[in-house]
């Protein structure tokens, strides 16, 4: 599967922002979806993931209540919505997939990454 994430910007601190991730291929409801991000000189984390059919949505500490990640699976598409942006929110936002139905929270158990989508969060 091939990953598409959209939707950075600039935003001060405070508002709104939504990542789109667009996902080709025809079995994008048998992948786990989630979101990480890397910030300058740290290393990547996760944010947040969601499993096939959308039932279990486990967040990061750090963006809980904050963030919302959803699918839809009709149109091969996730999202992340990020609310009350923080300066600590600024990084790097990359889209992740990985076949089957579990859930994982490190980098090297989802073999599909996008490209990356920058979210600068000003104070």
């Amino acid at each position: 599967v091939q990953l598409q994430a959209f939707g950075g910007g600039l935003v001060q601190a405070g508002g709104s922002l939504r990542l789109s991730c667009a996902a080709s291929g025809r079995t994008f409801s048998l992948y786990v979806m989630g979101w990480f991000r890397q910030a300058p000189g740290k290393e990547r984390e996760f944010v947040a993931a969601i499993n096939t059919n959308g039932g279990s949505t486990p967040y990061a500490d750090s963006v809980k209540g904050r963030f919302t990640i959803s699918r839809d699976n009709a149109k091969n598409m996730v999202y992340l919505q990020m609310s009350s942006l923080e300066p600590e929110d600024t990084a790097v936002y990359y889209c992740v997939a990985r076949r089957g139905s579990l859930i994982h929270f490190t980098t090297r158990e989802y073999e599909f990454w996008g490209q990356g989508t920058k979210v600068t969060v000003s104070s």
